[in-house]
């Protein structure tokens, strides 16, 4: 079932998947494509034609732009905030230069981060409240601060790794092993 709150508007030609419910006062506009299981909170914006995949969640006061994508499983906490020109100015209409910005299966983005456009959040990263993303993030980094830097790496689970000699680490939550390797990290077990 689909739940849509009688004070949320959705736009014609938007596809909503089934499980999703959204929010009080939220706007999803035309093209939109919300995949199953999803929790769009309070104020949201949706812009036209963004993809959702499935089972994501984003909380209140969260402006999706065109141009952003979101895979399966990403979280944005409450106020946080896209862009999607590098340079606007409100008397220069800039709507062909909308740059693509990806958020990777399981991303995380804490509240009030900012997410500057033009770049790919690698899958399980964990941006943290407040941060500004001003570059690619690799998958399972752990970002913080204003430009965000890399503070270490972080499991599915979403708990901080620390790695051996060997570059091997193991999730304290879960128990799946990962390995660093190159400046990257990949899961070998689940």
């Amino acid at each position: 079932m689909i739940r849509i709150h009688p004070s949320a508007f959705v736009d014609d030609g938007s596809v909503i998947g089934e499980g999703t419910t959204i929010w009080h006062f939220s706007h999803i506009m035309q093209g939109c494509t919300i995949g199953e299981d999803c929790n769009i909170g309070q104020n949201v914006v949706i812009s036209p034609e963004v993809v959702i995949g499935r089972n994501c969640k984003i909380q209140n006061n969260v402006s999706v732009y065109t141009g952003v994508r979101l895979e399966d499983d990403v979280f944005l906490g409450p106020s946080m905030v896209f862009t999607n020109v590098l340079n606007p100015r409100a008397a220069v209409s800039r709507k062909h230069e909308y740059r693509p910005t990806l958020l990777c299966k399981g991303a995380s983005v804490g509240a009030n981060a900012t997410i500057v456009c033009g770049h790919t959040l690698g899958e399980y990263c964990l941006i943290g409240a407040g941060a500004v993303i001003t570059k690619d993030v690799p998958a399972y980094a752990l970002m913080v601060g204003n430009p965000a830097r890399q503070q270490g790496w972080v499991s599915r689970y979403g708990e901080k790794l620390t790695f051996d000699a060997e570059g091997i680490a193991i999730c304290p939550a879960t128990g799946e092993k990962y390995r660093l390797a190159d400046g990257k990290v990949i899961l070998l077990e689940a």
